[in-house]
């Protein structure tokens, strides 16, 4: 623990579809910074489809159906989405489940992992580790691009997520409805990238999944985590992380669609809104109150900073004060509050 601990001081169904996007610039920045203290954890699963390569030709925002555009947090996929997916589709929405690069239906699986071979899963390369901010921003502007053609689009990010939508919002403002984080790092001017939120102090107290990490994330280029493991105080504390609340089957189903890698890179990439730009799109705040991965001070903290940069356009917060951080095992709640984002204006 104690070269972790030193490592982190140094780091200040109407429409289901899966798109792909072939952007592969290395990320930059990937420093002996992670975010190990507060990963924005998020619960994955497999992918329905996979769709074409997104347009990269502008697109005119039409009237018509709203689109939610959902994307995950870290070691995720798309698929995390699905009960809050199929409750807006029900309601009559259009739904797209973003499955970054190489999550879900394109999933890197170790097979170190497969096998439970931890030495080996320590060295094992990994594909994800050219992967970065600008892979997961080039993504998400895709399918928003083509989203927006068919009118309203709502963009919506849990935990890591948010960084996503921060970067896209601040790209294709014109294009975008509306807004949301759901328990979602928001970086600001003061804190401007993931790394630097969770090394925020009022994340001090979120659970940390440090025992966890296989190998040494510099080399490997990515945070590489065992949800396999078997031994109950990891268990304990994976639960603790993600849905202390939940019963244990459903903390195990959530376990099963986790992915092992998320590239280093995506938590030191800046992600800060510009106000002219960013801080012009109508916003929401899902304010999720017994969150342990990131914490609800540093949830306050973000929204504070964000609405002193646009006072003119602030957040609108939804507490949730039960809620881990996969948010209530009942979709119904948050649903309610993301159909209605579709008819909200500034």
């Amino acid at each position: 623990m104690g070269v972790l601990d030193r490592w982190w001081a140094e780091r200040a169904v109407h429409s289901v579809v899966f798109m792909r996007n072939d952007t592969n610039e290395e990320g930059k920045g990937a420093t002996r910074r992670t975010a190990l203290r507060g990963l924005g954890l998020a619960a994955g699963g497999m992918a329905l489809a996979t769709g074409p390569g997104a347009s990269a030709a502008s697109a005119t925002p039409r009237r018509g159906l709203a689109t939610y555009v959902l994307v995950h947090g870290t070691h995720s996929a798309g698929a995390f989405w699905m009960p809050i997916a199929r409750d807006l589709v029900l309601r009559g929405h259009r739904v797209v489940m973003v499955d970054q690069p190489r999550h879900g239906a394109e999933a890197f699986v170790a097979e170190s992992y497969q096998r439970q071979d931890l030495a080996a899963m320590a060295v094992e390369p990994s594909p994800l580790k050219h992967l970065g901010l600008d892979d997961y921003e080039a993504r998400v502007t895709g399918i928003v691009r083509q989203a927006a053609r068919s009118g309203p689009v709502v963009l919506v990010g849990h935990s890591l997520g948010g960084v996503s939508v921060s970067r896209v919002a601040d790209a294709v403002p014109h294009l975008l409805h509306h807004i949301c984080y759901m328990a979602a790092f928001c970086p600001s001017r003061l804190l401007p990238t993931a790394d630097a939120c969770t090394a925020a102090p009022e994340n001090a107290n979120a659970v940390s999944p440090a025992e966890l990490t296989v190998g040494d994330p510099d080399r490997l280029g990515v945070l590489r985590l065992n949800f396999r493991t078997g031994v109950s105080g990891e268990l304990a504390l994976l639960k603790e992380m993600i849905c202390a609340d939940y019963p244990d089957a459903d903390f195990r189903r959530i376990l099963s669609g986790m992915q092992t890698d998320e590239p280093v890179a995506a938590y030191a990439g800046r992600a800060v809104g510009r106000p002219g730009r960013w801080g012009r799109v109508p916003r929401t705040y899902l304010r999720f109150g017994k969150d342990r991965t990131i914490a609800t001070a540093l949830q306050d903290r973000m929204i504070a900073e964000a609405d002193a940069s646009t006072p003119g356009n602030r957040f609108r917060v939804h507490d949730f004060p039960d809620a881990s951080h996969v948010g209530p095992l009942d979709p119904t709640p948050v649903a309610d509050v993301l159909d209605r984002l579709a008819e909200q204006r500034n």
